[in-house]
């Protein structure tokens, strides 16, 4: 099992290209976590990707804590960890805030990159996921990703980012902010390819990271006939097929299995390569999103339809 590589961030700072996700439908429970966590470090993994909404952050923390009590690892520093603000934290006067809770619950005195988690609000209150009669508002991007710019000048966080943004969005984004971001994590699978998102984050030097590499919600990716043939014929898992296609188009990728054998499957495809002839049939396959975000949608909000919320872009 090799290394995982790094690549620097346009903030300057190394992030590997494979973490470990720790988001779970329902919640896995914190022991679960926390022990996939201490697996996934003696491993080799030295990112992990959690946030407010997931209920991993605690776990998480207490995971490094051990981690480093144990001696499998000399510092922190030798971590990368991302979270994510959430909807209902969606104003300028509640990221700090937000962030100093998360940093709380990962007992940790900085994270090295914070993710507006999606580009919208929620009511301010209890971290949750809006109900079908809750409204969903406009988020102030200007104001929120200022709010951003001030955790990262703090120090609290190393990089900043967004997640679930689409082109335009960024270009938005990007029209007033001072930090420009380093990362934009969206779903993104052989299903779910991105090509255009992936051209224009590197036009902007955003790095794209991958969520959901396996597919989810109604996605097929793990029925798909042409990634079992692929699997098949080269003895190895489904899943290392789609990890190392989503590998080889430059991005970071996210991985989430609190399983020890599938953990180590899935830094296991660093020393093979997928072959022009399987990376161009892949790329034939017909495109689904796995999770369009329905639950964002109102007739008095601010995206109207998944057209409306995506851009066009699904």
């Amino acid at each position: 099992m090799g290394n995982v590589p790094e690549v620097i961030l346009s903030s300057g700072h190394q992030m590997p290209l494979v973490g470990m996700g720790t988001a779970s439908i329902p919640f896995a429970g914190s022991e679960l976590v926390k022990s996939a966590v201490l697996d996934a470090i003696k491993l080799g993994y030295k990112h992990f990707d959690t946030a407010a909404l997931y209920g991993s952050e605690k776990p998480l923390g207490e995971a490094i804590a051990e981690a480093i009590q144990q001696g499998l690892i000399r510092s922190r520093g030798e971590l990368f960890i991302t979270s994510k603000l959430w909807c209902n934290d969606g104003y300028q006067d509640r990221v700090l805030p937000a962030l100093q809770k998360t940093l709380q619950n990962l007992q940790l005195d900085y994270i090295d990159l914070y993710l507006i988690h999606w580009p919208l609000s929620i009511t301010p209150g209890e971290i949750r996921f809006p109900e079908l009669d809750e409204k969903v508002l406009p988020i102030d991007y200007k104001s929120v990703w200022q709010a951003m710019e001030e955790c990262q000048k703090l120090g609290l966080t190393k990089s900043i980012g967004v997640s679930n943004f689409t082109c335009k969005k960024l270009e938005f984004l990007l029209a007033s902010a001072r930090i420009p971001p380093a990362v934009n994590q969206v779903e993104m699978n052989p299903l779910w390819r991105q090509e255009r998102m992936i051209e224009f984050c590197k036009d902007k030097g955003i790095l794209v990271i991958a969520y959901s590499p396996l597919g989810q919600g109604n996605s097929n990716v793990m029925e798909c006939e042409l990634l079992k043939e692929i699997a098949k014929a080269r003895g190895i898992t489904l899943a290392q097929v789609c990890i190392r296609w989503v590998y080889e188009q430059g991005v970071g990728v996210l991985v989430k299995s609190f399983n020890e054998v599938r953990l180590k499957e899935n830094l296991d495809i660093f020393d093979w390569a997928l072959s022009e002839e399987e990376s161009t049939k892949i790329n034939r396959l017909p495109e689904s999103k796995g999770y369009p975000g329905h639950g964002f949608i109102r007739v008095d909000g601010p995206f109207k339809s998944l057209q409306e919320l995506w851009d066009g872009e699904i």
